[in-house]
């Protein structure tokens, strides 16, 4: 244990779900840890990290009840960052002879990740750096991620603001974020325009896409 502690200045143990991340957060080697509650969203995550590591000073071993997935490719993504995988198994055998009681006082899963990392690091091996290609590649499905979503809320501003004074086109077209759509609104960018237009010109405007 006193190599792992020397080797890490910070220590967290994270319990991962599909709406929030719990965390167990050891500094040093003093023993006093602390609980936190992550958002379930990638920048939630760097920002919190990026605030432990700079308040750490160094190194931070993350022990985690998985071996793959989003939540390890964050986190392997940093090169400060070890990821120690807690077999799922050990971890319930762990919790039964621990916390048998399931009363709320009991450690959590996050501190019980902690706890195994830290007291058998024989047993616990860390998970092999992805290597510079992986890394990224995440950082480039991250990034498309982020445009998506970023395109999405653009998206929904719009048919929020059409359906306050142009509503029609959100009835005449069923793709909403399409070249055609856009290309429309921008040719005719109100009623009153549109029915200014003569027939084949707007027959005109379709045929040519």
């Amino acid at each position: 244990m006193e190599n792992l502690i020397n080797e890490f200045s910070a220590f967290i143990g994270l319990d991962w779900a599909s709406k929030k991340h719990d965390v167990c957060v050891q500094i040093g080697s003093d023993g006093k840890r602390r609980f936190e509650v992550i958002p379930h969203y990638p920048e939630a995550l760097d920002s919190w990290l990026g605030n432990l590591q700079k308040e750490a000073g160094g190194n931070i071993a993350g022990a985690v009840e998985l071996t793959r997935g989003p939540i390890v490719y964050l986190l392997q993504k940093y090169s400060f960052i070890t990821v120690f995988p807690i077999h799922a198994l050990s971890l319930a055998r762990y919790r039964q002879a621990f916390a048998p009681s399931g009363a709320k006082d009991d450690p959590s899963d996050a501190e019980i990740a902690l706890d195994l990392t830290l007291k058998y690091p024989s047993k616990v091996k860390p998970l092999k750096p992805s290597s510079k290609a992986v890394r990224v590649l995440f950082h480039l499905v991250e990034q498309r991620r982020l445009l998506i979503d970023d395109k999405r809320r653009q998206v929904n501003r719009l048919i929020n603001a059409l359906k306050q004074y142009y509503p029609q086109p959100l009835e005449w077209f069923s793709h909403r974020d399409s070249e055609l759509f856009y290309d429309f609104l921008l040719r005719w960018p109100s009623l009153h325009s549109l029915k200014r237009s003569r027939e084949n010109t707007i027959r005109m405007f379709f045929q040519s896409r």
